[in-house]
């Protein structure tokens, strides 16, 4: 072939590109891949999107179906800040806000498709944001949203995987600490070996498409062509695009690349289209998710003379712990951490800092001593997770002179030792349960005169060492319970041997310094109706530390009990805080008897702190957030330390 003719070739082929920019079709063509442009993600999405793909982005039941699925992937709640990744028109977003989701936002390339999104959500009269944007530089600050999700098969439009890679390195860097991405991603390995080369499908009575698809040289796009006819006014546009078929191993690698773990998949989704035509890469799609597990971003934070500087003091998480099943602090432990630290940074008018390696505990407080205001003592672990030890935190910051939260080394030591608190109830004329108190020297052990009956040690917390084995009918049982204490959980301290109450088991949480500044949240009870009858009623070990057991299934409601029942509960707490000596926020264990009554339980004076805890539970009866709550127990602490509000400058 010469120069001329080469030319010649090249002056038509470029003049039939500028016919197809005109709506002209461009007839027969053996290499579709030749006309798709590095950004015909640019123009595509415009209203000929929602007419040929409108049997899927336009019905309603299709969205309202994938939003409850999504949501139940997720595990969503309106409290959730959740960004809608290239978002088009904005349906899912649209869906959620519906459903009271109020912070919720979406950004997308196309013009068209945020402005429609935009109209569509003044007139559904609903709260949602809507922003145009590149995936590939998100305007949002680090650790902005809960979950990202890319839905409705709005991932791999770039011509180079890189650029789909930094779309992911973006939702990971804007994801918080333990948030989530969610894709809704074609099953590139199903649409390579199953596409339609041609078809035909008719929109409705006035407009058709045609559609042509080939794979990419490579193999890892689909091209399509999609030729839009009106069947009055001829071809409207003849237009191409080529999306990057991912398969299930290759997302996975991606994901893993851009730094998120714990990936997922989530089956796959096919929509109920009622045309039913051609569904495309829609046909079949992928749903996976990943989870981000990093530390908060360092933000240098303009110095403001009036905020408050706490120190946060934490358990060790370098260190064994062993009152946890696997003796180490695994992912629940850290997301808890994360959860406060997220409730924390949204609390107003103060630094916080936080402390974590017991090893080096002591010189970092005494250099930070003069320039803090107090410490937030969240260690309910104990000094190097040792949980008799607990006490010896505050014991430190009594040496050291520095200010504290929490109850004092006094009342930790009172309460750490249940029998002592049965006895000072007793002396305030508090009710408790029949109980044996057994040495571990003592080689005979009486019989308790009632069954069923509970074996627990007398030292400890977090439910250690009580387990449905802990309930007993008779001598054997009772004996095997003990054994198992010693040899299984390695206690080799006095076990208390107490009637086993049949009543409901009750919990308040009091927040503030009796007798002028507190709150008493509301009690609740545990709501046993989902454990097997053969099973006792008991909120022991298996319920906080082992996720396949039954007792995992226990949740905590809003109790009904008589109303003097609940005066009763809430005068002897106030009662014990007094005597025990404790501060600012506190939490009691109460058990009704078969007859319906109330006997204390135990006292925790530093209670669990963490979001899904039972103070936070009792917290959002009272519609009281988590990060209230926290704020809650900072203002008690200052009332009490006489802080001011504003430090003077």
């Amino acid at each position: 072939m010469n120069t001329q003719t080469e030319n010649k070739i090249g002056k038509n082929v470029d003049l039939k590109k500028k016919e197809n920019e005109n709506g002209l079709c461009l007839g027969p063509i053996t290499n579709l891949e030749e006309y798709v442009k590095k950004d015909w993600w640019k123009r595509l999405f415009n209203s000929y999107y929602l007419k040929t793909d409108g049997d899927v982005v336009e019905d309603k039941k299709i969205t309202s179906y994938e939003a409850d699925l999504f949501s139940r992937i997720l595990n969503l709640n309106t409290e959730h800040r959740i960004l809608d990744l290239c978002c088009g028109q904005g349906r899912h977003s649209i869906e959620l806000a519906k459903r009271g989701y109020n912070d919720i936002e979406g950004l997308d390339r196309s013009r068209y498709l945020i402005q429609k999104a935009r109209s569509t959500a003044k007139k559904e009269a609903v709260v949602c944001k809507f922003r145009e944007g590149d995936a590939r530089k998100l305007p949002y600050s680090p650790d902005t949203f809960d979950f990202i999700m890319i839905l409705g098969n709005s991932f791999g439009y770039f011509e180079a995987i890189d650029d789909d890679f930094k779309v992911l390195k973006e939702a990971f860097r804007t994801l918080r600490p333990w948030g989530k991405i969610l894709i809704d991603i074609t099953d590139g390995e199903y649409v390579r070996n199953n596409f339609q080369e041609r078809s035909w499908e008719w929109i409705n009575k006035e407009y058709f498409v045609c559609r042509e698809r080939s794979l990419s040289l490579d193999k890892q796009r689909l091209i399509s062509r999609e030729v839009i006819t009106h069947v009055n006014k001829g071809v409207l546009v003849d237009q191409f695009y080529g999306e990057r078929l991912y398969s299930q191993n290759q997302i996975l690698d991606l994901l893993e690349k851009a730094g998120f773990s714990e990936v997922t998949f989530h089956g796959f989704i096919k929509p109920e289209s009622q045309r039913d035509q051609d569904l495309g890469m829609m046909e079949r799609r992928l749903l996976v998710s990943g989870v981000v597990k990093k530390e908060w971003t360092s933000v240098k934070k303009k110095a403001v003379p009036s905020d408050k500087n706490i120190v946060v003091i934490l358990g060790d998480p370098n260190k064994p712990d062993l009152l946890k099943p696997l003796t180490i602090f695994d992912d629940d432990d850290l997301f808890t951490i994360d959860q406060l630290k997220a409730a924390l940074k949204k609390v107003e008018g103060y630094n916080f800092i936080f402390l974590d390696e017991h090893d080096t505990l002591i010189q970092e407080l005494q250099k930070l001593k003069h320039k803090i205001d107090f410490v937030f003592n969240l260690c309910d672990e104990g000094y190097y997770n040792v949980p008799r030890n607990e006490l010896h935190v505050p014991a430190l910051l009594e040496v050291l002179k520095i200010p504290y939260s929490g109850s004092g080394p006094q009342s930790l030591a009172f309460c750490y030792d249940k029998s002592l608190v049965r006895g000072i109830a007793k002396e305030l004329e508090i009710p408790v349960s029949e109980a044996i108190y057994i040495k571990p020297e003592d080689k005979i052990i009486d019989l308790p005169l009632y069954f069923p009956a509970i074996v627990k040690p007398n030292f400890g917390d977090s439910s250690f060492g009580i387990t449905q084995k802990s309930v007993v009918n008779n001598g054997e049982e009772l004996l095997n319970a003990i054994n198992e204490i010693r040899e299984k959980f390695g206690y080799d301290k006095p076990i208390l041997i107490e009637q086993f109450l049949t009543g409901k088991d009750l919990t308040l949480g009091i927040i503030g310094n009796p007798p002028d500044n507190y709150k008493v949240l509301p009690i609740i009870e545990e709501d046993y109706s989902a454990l097997p009858n053969e099973l006792p009623k008991i909120c022991g070990y298996e319920a906080k530390w082992l996720p396949d057991s039954p007792y995992w299934n226990i949740t905590s409601i809003l109790a009904e009990i008589p109303e003097e029942t609940r005066l009763f509960i809430e005068s002897c707490s106030l009662k014990l805080f007094e005597r025990l000596e404790c501060n600012d926020y506190v939490r009691f264990d109460w058990r009704l008897d078969g007859e319906g009554n109330p006997k204390l339980l135990e006292v925790n004076p530093n209670p669990g702190w963490c979001w899904d805890g039972h103070l936070a539970k009792m917290a959002k009866f009272a519609d009281i957030s988590y990060k209230e709550m926290l704020k809650m127990i900072i203002d008690a602490v200052e009332r009490r330390l006489d802080i001011s509000k504003e430090k003077s400058n």
